[in-house]
């Protein structure tokens, strides 16, 4: 571990503060210096943080109102009833997008336009290694080969050199994932895909009003997809939109979520629009959004705010690397603080221990997901009779032996995540996190020795 140079006039000062904190109290010391004094709470010390994290949902009477009036109207499903739309020209607006459809989750969103542009069996999609399920589901719904391109482990995001050696002549559309929150590298994936004048399909269920070179993401493929269910920044229990500036893609994906039907699906071309669901939102739902929306601003901007703070605090403490954002990044939604954890700069203490200790001090975080490719509900699709049928046998053992993401298994093993609620709260708890990591940095062994 690195030791920074002090100059005379930074050891008075410190000195003189370390003074105070003896005599008045720790509490008369920053954090950061604290940290330097006190034993880990797993070794027996007290906690850094001992209140309560920000809770969630957050609200009150905004959404008790929209609820009521939806009640009390009559009108619960969105057909011919005004608060889905409501919400779909608000989204739109906040979004500065050309059209928005609601749905009834961020999984059916995504499902609506593979939908819309016939995705079926033979085609390939391309995804990344590093997302919740739904991406990878949405695929095979439509029996289409999901092809998994690796992450930078950096950012935790699909890593854009690699897509352009994944695409073959069965190759139908790009579905990258803005993963935390934080977008991809939207101009390389968008470069790639012009090339090959391939679709784009945003999964944007994680990163609400989060913007790439000022503008939100969602906009810059064919279409984007959002989940609005619980643990979402914009949440409702379950739903979902889509945002797109085709007014065509648009018509294709409102019949496809509409049963097929729609004042525009008798206009599409020849074999399209010839499959659909009812994958519609309730009025229920979009109301308890409408009200929602109120809250996002101010919430983005407490996100933001401390994020920012966090990492440049966590930055400072060897072994913890927080995620990279893109520098075409202008804001991150942040569903999750995302970074690294090294266990060689914690004396060789594996990950699990580490997250107990830091558990120990009321700082929880999870290790995120695993390595989608190496799960069995993943590697079984190549026994699967329907997809058998399709490929063949050969064919679906020539796909399992190409979906192997080493980075990703790496970055799998040193993942950890806080929660957006997390940063829902003031500087003075940026601040305890990073006091807890340092009290476990700097006795390490101790701790896991005991552990």
């Amino acid at each position: 571990m690195t030791t920074k140079k002090i100059n005379r006039r930074g050891f008075l000062k410190t000195s003189s503060m370390l003074g105070m904190g003896a005599a008045l109290g720790l509490s008369a010391v920053p954090y950061s210096m604290q940290s330097q004094t006190r034993k880990p709470a797993i070794l027996g010390g007290k906690r850094s943080f001992n209140g309560t994290w920000h809770g969630w949902p957050v609200f009150g009477t905004p959404e008790e109102q929209e609820l009521l009036k939806v009640l009390h109207s009559g009108q619960w499903c969105r057909l011919g009833s005004p608060t889905a739309p409501r919400f779909e020209d608000d989204f739109r607006k906040m979004t500065g997008s050309g059209h928005a459809l609601a749905t009834s989750s961020g999984t059916t969103a995504l499902y609506t336009m593979l939908g819309a542009l016939d995705i079926g069996p033979g085609d390939e999609v391309i995804l990344p290694p590093y997302t919740f399920i739904a991406t990878y589901n949405v695929i095979v719904q439509n029996y289409a080969l999901p092809i998994f391109v690796d992450t930078d482990i950096e950012s935790f995001q699909i890593d854009a050199s690699k897509i352009e050696s994944a695409i073959t002549s069965r190759t139908r559309a790009l579905m990258p994932v803005h993963i935390g929150g934080s977008p991809f590298d939207v101009d390389a994936v968008m470069g790639v895909a012009s090339r090959y004048n391939l679709p784009v399909i945003e999964d944007a269920c994680q990163a609400h009003f989060a913007e790439w070179k000022g503008k939100k993401v969602g906009n810059f493929g064919l279409g984007g997809a959002f989940s609005f269910q619980a643990s979402k920044n914009l949440n409702s229990g379950e739903g979902g939109a889509i945002i797109t500036n085709s007014e065509d893609f648009y018509n294709k994906c409102y019949s496809f979520h509409h049963q097929g039907q729609g004042s525009d699906a008798a206009s599409l071309e020849p074999g399209s629009g010839t499959r659909g669901s009812n994958l519609r939102m309730t009025e229920f739902q979009a109301a308890i959004l409408l009200a929602q929306m109120t809250r996002i601003p101010e919430q983005i901007r407490q996100r933001s705010d401390n994020a920012a703070y966090l990492t440049e605090l966590l930055s400072e403490i060897p072994g913890i690397k927080p995620a990279k954002l893109y520098e075409g990044t202008t804001r991150s939604a942040y569903h999750l603080y995302m970074f690294r954890y090294d266990k060689e700069a914690f004396a060789g203490m594996d990950r699990n221990k580490f997250i107990r200790a830091l558990n120990a001090e009321g700082v929880s975080c999870s290790t995120g997901y695993t390595s989608l490719p190496k799960e069995a509900y993943v590697q079984n699709l190549s026994k699967n009779k329907h997809y058998l049928k399709i490929y063949g046998e050969r064919g679906m053992k020539q796909w399992q032996e190409q979906i192997s993401c080493p980075v990703n298994d790496k970055l799998c093993d040193e993942a950890l995540w806080f929660t957006q609620t997390m940063l829902l709260g003031d500087r003075k708890n940026m601040d305890m996190i990073a006091d807890a990591i340092r009290k476990i940095s700097r006795e390490a062994k101790a701790i896991s020795d005991k552990l």
